[in-house]
């Protein structure tokens, strides 16, 4: 794998690696953004003496509210251009995390991950359209996965500080390298400086420019929508599943972990870091196989395959069954994801493609935004999270096996602006 992703990479020209950098490191540090949260949620249930599936609803509300920010940014990258578009929405996302560091109480952190879900919402589509709009269609595949699994380097990224950094105490302090749950929102505004470099190392997509130049009349996002109004459907359904698929997966394993089995910070976060690796390499695997296979048939062989893995996952009882439970799974979870930015683009028209497939894949995160607090409530009533992922799995799974079936398969469409 090492050798073919540098075989791919060489092959780009210097514009297309950028685009690509500045796509990817968008959507890794979006994703750490986010899954800081998930790994502080027993900590900020503590701090503000509330129950976990209160705080819980501070990933409900910023899953809600990605739809409004995938439409507004969207339809901002579509009239003026992807990359400028792109810098603001990471700028806003960054200044919504670090404003989480100083949230005086569980009412404001709520609104602050409210807003921090709308800046969430926008990054994914622009930053897809930007990337596969100056990639070549040969090894989209593969880039697709690669893109995919940022989201995967982000909760890597995330665990890890998790791991190395965390001490459950709970004002803002840094002693010693060691910080409380504010001190991670903090770090978490890191992201600002990827701005400095789109600003100085990356273009604005190649096919955006032609068709500016074309004076090509913009279409509006409703208009576009609702002429690809079947399509669209297909593409929120799809995305509900997939969203199931992995927040149903991840946003608790964290807590799981904590909760059954009285794992510390460093052991869940350690463990979390086994499982994104395994996350990051089904990505890239199953991305590229969808080039020689399809991405209909590829995403529903790595769905399906997930349903073997549920006894490791849930109902392990070592750390070692639960760790390579867990790798398993998101091997196979995010492998399915991998094929997700080279689809949802190849289906998108060219006039919307910053909104259609971003506001898609929002409005199925929006459709699935509360299974985090269902999952949580059900775990509090049944008194364990182990039942309650695996039939989680088992659900989801099957039900995107069944959406994707109905699909058309689209691999290797021409990017236009038309």
């Amino acid at each position: 794998m090492p050798t073919r992703f540098f075989s791919n990479f060489r092959l780009l020209t210097s514009q297309q690696r950028h685009a690509f950098v500045a796509a990817f490191l968008g959507w890794s540090l979006d994703a750490f953004d986010y899954f800081l949260l998930v790994f502080c949620v027993s900590a900020i249930a503590a701090d503000f003496h509330a129950r976990t599936s209160a705080v819980a609803e501070a990933l409900f509300l910023t899953l809600a509210f990605r739809p409004m920010g995938a439409f507004l940014f969207g339809a901002l990258a579509d009239r003026f251009g992807r990359r400028p578009v792109l810098m603001l929405n990471i700028a806003c996302y960054s200044i919504f995390e670090l404003s989480c560091a100083f949230a005086p109480s569980l009412h404001a952190l709520l609104i602050l991950r409210a807003l921090f879900g709308i800046a969430m919402g926008g990054e994914w589509g622009v930053g897809a359209a930007l990337a596969f709009e100056t990639l070549p269609k040969e090894g989209r595949g593969f880039f697709s996965g690669l893109l995919q699994e940022g989201y995967a380097v982000g909760y890597l990224v995330a665990a890890a500080a998790y791991a190395l950094l965390f001490k459950p105490f709970t004002h803002l302090v840094w002693l010693g390298h060691v910080v409380g749950w504010r001190g991670l929102f903090v770090v978490g505004a890191a992201p600002a400086l990827l701005v400095l470099y789109i600003g100085l190392k990356v273009e604005e997509s190649p096919v955006w420019r032609a068709g500016h130049r074309k004076g090509t009349k913009p279409v509006s996002a409703f208009s576009g929508i609702r002429q690809y109004g079947l399509t669209f459907l297909f593409v929120v359904l799809l995305m509900a599943g997939f969203n199931s698929f992995s927040h149903g997966t991840q946003d608790l394993y964290p807590t799981f972990l904590e909760k059954d089995h009285g794992f510390s910070a460093a052991l869940t976060g350690g463990i979390a870091v086994v499982y994104n690796i395994g996350a990051l390499l089904g990505g890239v695997l199953f991305g590229g196989l969808s080039e020689r296979f399809g991405r209909k048939r590829t995403i529903i062989s790595a769905a399906l395959l997930a349903l073997p893995m549920i006894p490791l996952f849930a109902f392990g009882q070592t750390m070692y069954a639960l760790a390579a439970g867990a790798f398993l799974m998101q091997f196979m979870v995010q492998g399915a994801w991998g094929v997700v930015p080279a689809y949802l683009t190849e289906l998108s028209p060219g006039p919307v493609r910053a909104t259609f497939p971003g506001l898609a894949y929002q409005l199925g995160n929006l459709l699935t935004s509360r299974n985090g607090v269902l999952q949580a409530k059900a775990a509090e009533h049944y008194g364990s999270y182990g039942g309650v992922l695996a039939v989680t799995v088992l659900i989801v799974a099957v039900f995107l096996a069944v959406v994707t079936l109905f699909g058309r398969e689209a691999k290797g469409v021409e990017m236009t602006a038309e």
